[in-house]
């Protein structure tokens, strides 16, 4: 226990310190002075000194000028001062596969006067969760092995042994999960969560979105990644809309290339057919069985009687 008067750079003269409890006179002088450069600025009480659930007194001398100056205070209760400290050795045992205690103790030496606070949170939350314990167990019935926790633990002197509402400082945390490797503050984890949960969503939504912007501005970008199929029917409008179908003036095509293209000269058919043979046929020579003699042919030669094979031509 320790009792403070002050600073050196406000104080302006030497002090002692007398206690006493009860009734118990005549008071005893400070044995541990804490000191700022030789001027005393309060005293520290060991353990066997302090003695609690009694009227706690205390008196303090100012030496000016040679006169001393007695500065009493109001009766105190030191079970309602007491502020132990943090609880240390945080531990965590795996009961089941799903259920997890936390374990702890105290520098305080009456531990069965003391009452805990734990307070944990996962990665995925965004608020503590506290609950009060009695004795130094506390039992995580349900955990996520996809997450990591975090846990704190602090203390106070529980209502059977004292009225305060002074609490330790919070232990040092111990983490449990997916995660336990990872090091630093809870505070350290808590900024990692923001940046992992928060930060990194809105900054891809953001990207995504400029993404989405500059291909809608940038034709030729659009036109790169998505290329369109072209329509071939409005290349053919105007042939059957304007020129009617007509593919010589669609094209352009002069006239009189297009006449010197036509024939300009016309050739007569002729048609060949066989004449049927007739029943009789009358020679062309009279008086005569033989015809005459062709001069200048040979002999046994005969010229060819007209009604044999004959053509007609048109």
């Amino acid at each position: 226990m320790t009792c403070t008067w002050g600073t050196r750079e406000t104080l302006t003269t030497n002090y002692s310190l007398y206690y006493w409890y009860g009734n118990q006179l005549p008071a005893v002088e400070c044995k541990h002075y804490l000191q700022d450069q030789g001027v005393s600025v309060g005293c520290r009480f060991n353990q066997s000194e302090i003695i609690q659930f009694k009227p706690f007194h205390v008196r303090v001398n100012a030496s000016l000028d040679g006169k001393t100056l007695e500065i009493p205070s109001e009766r105190m209760e030191l079970q309602d001062l007491v502020k132990p400290e943090a609880p240390v050795n945080l531990t965590i045992h795996n009961l089941s596969s799903n259920q997890l205690q936390l374990t702890w103790s105290s520098p305080y030496p009456k531990t069965k006067c003391l009452e805990h606070a734990v307070k944990y949170k996962s990665n995925k939350d965004t608020t503590w969760t506290e609950h009060k314990v009695q004795g130094d167990i506390f039992s995580f019935p349900s955990v996520d092995y996809e997450k990591y926790y975090t846990f704190y633990v602090r203390s106070k002197i529980n209502s059977y042994c004292g009225s305060t509402q002074l609490w330790s400082e919070w232990s040092v945390p111990v983490v449990w999960g997916s995660n336990t490797t990872s090091k630093g503050t809870a505070e350290e984890q808590l900024r990692w969560f923001w940046v992992h949960t928060v930060l990194v969503p809105i900054a891809s939504c953001l990207l995504f979105l400029v993404l989405v912007i500059l291909l809608v501005r940038m034709e030729r970008v659009w036109v790169i990644l998505m290329p369109r199929i072209p329509n071939p029917s409005k290349n053919f409008d105007e042939l059957f809309i304007k020129h009617k179908g007509n593919f010589q003036e669609w094209t352009g095509v002069p006239k009189d290339v297009v006449e010197s293209f036509k024939p300009n000269y016309s050739e007569s058919l002729c048609y060949v057919s066989e004449l049927p043979p007739k029943e009789r046929c009358e020679p062309l020579w009279e008086g005569s069985n033989q015809p005459p003699a062709v001069p200048g042919a040979p002999a046994g030669t005969r010229e060819r009687s007209p009604c044999e094979n004959s053509y007609v031509g048109a």
